[in-house]
């Protein structure tokens, strides 16, 4: 039985549970992280050295890191797949955009995120979430662009690349601010919506 370690409102866990129900494995999820600790102890930092979630756990085999973690799961359990295929170059491609999630998206969003919804008000740091937000505004407004001309980010089918940013999509739509009508973006964001897995892990409310 697969086992993954870290709380249900982790971005980086919500990518693996979503993709393990789109494949239809079974698992268990135990809460760490955050309010649950567990992630200093030493039995824990002894399975993923860098303290952080989730951490995949199979058999003994112990994986971290969430894009490594996806990326995983496809190859051992749905070879070949369109979520992640044999393609080098459509493989490639897909890859590009998580690994763009990591450094382009995700600093921005991680910005607004803590600091509209899990700073209280009286401690926000304002300029540097109104500087995150324009970053950010322009991160998604480049993606509205190149979802023009198909359905999903590497294509015209979903993959590993929809659920990596996927998980901040939502976030996006649903954070309390003015947004520009993007609506390649928005049309992508109901497509997902539309999938089951979707809305289970990650049409949540913020918290």
């Amino acid at each position: 039985m697969l086992e993954v370690l870290g709380r249900a409102n982790s971005a980086n866990v919500i990518k693996v549970v979503w993709l393990l129900d789109e494949l239809g494995l079974p698992y268990t999820r135990t809460d760490a992280g955050g309010a649950f600790g567990r992630t200093n102890t030493p039995a824990y930092r002894a399975m993923n050295p860098t303290g952080n979630i989730p951490t995949l756990i199979e058999d003994g085999f112990v994986l971290w890191e969430s894009n490594a973690i996806i990326r995983y799961l496809c190859a051992a359990n749905a070879p070949g797949d369109a979520m992640w295929p044999d393609d080098v170059q459509a493989r490639a491609s897909i890859d590009r955009w998580m690994d763009w999630q990591q450094t382009t998206l995700g600093p921005p969003q991680t910005v607004v995120f803590q600091g509209l919804v899990r700073t209280p008000l009286e401690g926000r740091d304002q300029a540097a979430i109104d500087a995150a937000l324009t970053r950010l505004t322009g991160v998604y407004a480049l993606l509205d662009g190149v979802l023009a001309p198909h359905a999903y980010l590497a294509g015209p089918v979903f993959t590993l690349a929809d659920i990596a940013l996927g998980v901040h999509l939502h976030r996006w739509f649903s954070f309390d601010v003015a947004r520009p009508e993007l609506p390649h973006l928005r049309a992508w964001y109901d497509r997902l919506l539309a999938r089951p897995a979707y809305a289970a892990h990650v049409a949540l409310p913020m918290t």
